[in-house]
């Protein structure tokens, strides 16, 4: 069975019209003459997307009892079931109630396209996973749900919805977005211009940054039968990028993770994380932040490294030796006191042992975001 397809509309945040522009997708491949449901719709009370979605056969969701309260949830047997050519699924990033087939939405489209559904989802940037600390820098609110970027490369389709922020605040104060009660708390938070400008900058350079990468791959399928040419003849080959970021198991680290997976991606190398730490039994608090660690690693597709040394800088260099690292990447060292102060720092000792590899320092923009509204 052929895998189905996925086409994500992308906006810079809520109230752009992304439900409402896979509505009309969706009417387009109705007219098309193909078999269209809606597996999830998300009005949030928008009368002009609820109207717009008449004509289409929405599929009933399914009632779900979590601590005592009833949750409505889309119903990934029923779309099964149901087999139709194209199902909308509104809100990609969504977290499922517990107990369902999956923990996240997501995961619940990649059944259906393995099931050979084309899907039409949407999404706002700041959902990605890479992004999750560059959009609390900009807006000051931390969000909660968040998806893999690989799921974004591997959409066979994006469709970017695009407003200013001043048309968007614009549609905020007539209510078209939030119900009245909410609209001057929206103002004063989240849709603040400034913060909506920012974001509308990532959102472009997201998509931008998605499109180029496509090409580079179409480029180099070109010329894989060359390459392979090459390899096989024994002539020397050119080495790709491959970063090696260092990290400890503690919150902080994510921030550089993100940071040190979107530079590899701007690079088109590979990303290996590295925690080289003293011999010795864990405690409680590292085993819970090493495995938070090794699941950011496994959602952003990178590889974490744990090694036992006293020997920082010497274990460093040998890492990277054996994974072929052409740039480390660290975050600003603790502050250092007494004779340690006269040790050479880590990044110059690596410097000395590699020197053919860029040694960089990630900047700490660290703030204290609050959480994202509901």
């Amino acid at each position: 069975m052929d895998r189905g397809r996925l086409r994500v509309v992308i906006g810079m945040a809520a109230g752009v019209g992304k439900t409402y522009r896979m509505l009309l997708e969706g009417h387009a491949e109705k007219e098309d003459g193909r078999d269209v449901v809606v597996g999830l719709l998300e009005t949030h009370g928008r009368a002009a997307t609820a109207e717009i979605a008449l004509g289409l056969e929405v599929l009933p969701q399914r009632d779900v009892e979590y601590r005592g309260t009833a949750l409505r949830e889309m119903d990934l047997p029923g779309i099964l079931r149901r087999r139709p050519e194209v199902c909308l699924i509104d809100e990609l990033a969504h977290t499922n109630a517990p107990g369902l087939e999956h923990a996240k939405r997501y995961q619940d489209v990649e059944d259906v396209l393995n099931a050979g559904i084309d899907v039409l989802s949407t999404l706002n940037v700041q959902h990605l996973e890479s992004l999750n600390d560059q959009v609390a820098e900009l807006s000051g609110i931390r969000v909660r749900e968040t998806i893999p970027d690989a799921l974004l490369g591997h959409a066979d389709e994006l469709v970017v919805v695009d407003l200013t922020p001043e048309e968007l605040l614009e549609r905020l104060r007539a209510g078209k977005i939030y119900p009245a009660e909410r609209i001057d708390a929206a103002l004063n938070n989240f849709f603040k211009i400034e913060n909506l400008s920012a974001l509308r900058e990532v959102a472009l350079r997201q998509v931008a940054q998605e499109v180029g990468q496509r090409r580079f791959a179409a480029a180099t399928s070109l010329v894989g039968s060359r390459l392979e040419e090459t390899i096989a003849s024994g002539a020397p080959q050119a080495v790709g990028e491959r970063l090696l970021a260092l990290v400890e198991p503690y919150p902080g680290a994510h921030r550089l993770v993100r940071r040190a997976w979107r530079s590899a991606q701007r690079l088109g190398g590979e990303l290996d994380l590295l925690w080289v730490r003293r011999p010795g039994v864990l405690t409680e608090e590292q085993e819970r932040s090493l495995t938070a660690l090794r699941q950011l690693a496994s959602m952003l597709g990178a590889r974490l490294i744990v090694e036992e040394s006293d020997e920082l800088a010497h274990a460093i260099a040998g890492v990277a030796r054996r994974q072929r690292s052409t740039y480390i990447l660290m975050g600003r060292a603790r502050p250092r006191r007494g004779l340690a102060r006269l040790r050479t720092p880590l990044p110059q000792r690596l410097m000395e042992l590699l020197p053919g590899v860029d040694v960089r320092i990630v900047a700490d923009r660290a703030q204290r975001p609050t959480e994202e509204p509901e």
